[in-house]
């Protein structure tokens, strides 16, 4: 069996240690977690995890059955990600030297369709979205810049 990555989408009450419990069954199953998201859900009340790891069926179905059983987690499961609609948030701040850079720097932002959120005289911040790969571009190109600041949210999923 390999390993591959996988979704796990977890509804849970909004009640302090939650998170905690949830995060120390992945750190006692020995799960590596690739990416986590925590937000409020549609339902007053209700926290949404989309938490992507490494694992094999076996292993990511056990882990989702240990989940399901801790106190004031509603539901857990997996979801294929073709089953899934999903972006990554990251945000990065570049030094700027003169208005040549800040030029190219530009051209690449909108060659990704991102914006630049802040300008000031010797930075840019720049925000994009999208999937894991078009990260990975994004920062691959920014890499000839002089890049201060790299941040990203990981994956956040909604069913298709």
């Amino acid at each position: 069996m390999t390993r591959q990555l996988s979704n796990i989408i977890i509804w849970a009450e909004n009640k302090t240690g939650v998170f905690f419990r949830i995060l120390w069954l992945f750190r006692r199953k020995q799960f590596n977690i690739e990416s986590a998201t925590v937000g409020h859900s549609e339902t007053p009340g209700i926290t949404r995890f989309t938490i992507t790891v490494a694992g094999n069926e076996n292993q990511i179905a056990n882990m989702v059955k240990q989940i399901t059983k801790l106190v004031n987690v509603i539901k857990a499961e997996t979801v294929a990600t073709d089953m899934l609609v999903y972006r990554e948030l990251a945000l990065m701040k570049v030094a700027v030297k003169n208005s040549r850079e800040k030029g190219d720097i530009l051209r690449v932002i909108e060659h990704f369709r991102g914006r630049a959120i802040n300008m000031a005289k010797n930075t840019v911040t720049i925000e994009v979205t999208g999937d894991e790969n078009k990260i990975d571009a994004f920062y691959e190109n920014m890499k000839d810049f002089a890049v201060l600041e790299f941040v990203r949210t990981g994956r956040t999923a909604l069913f298709k």
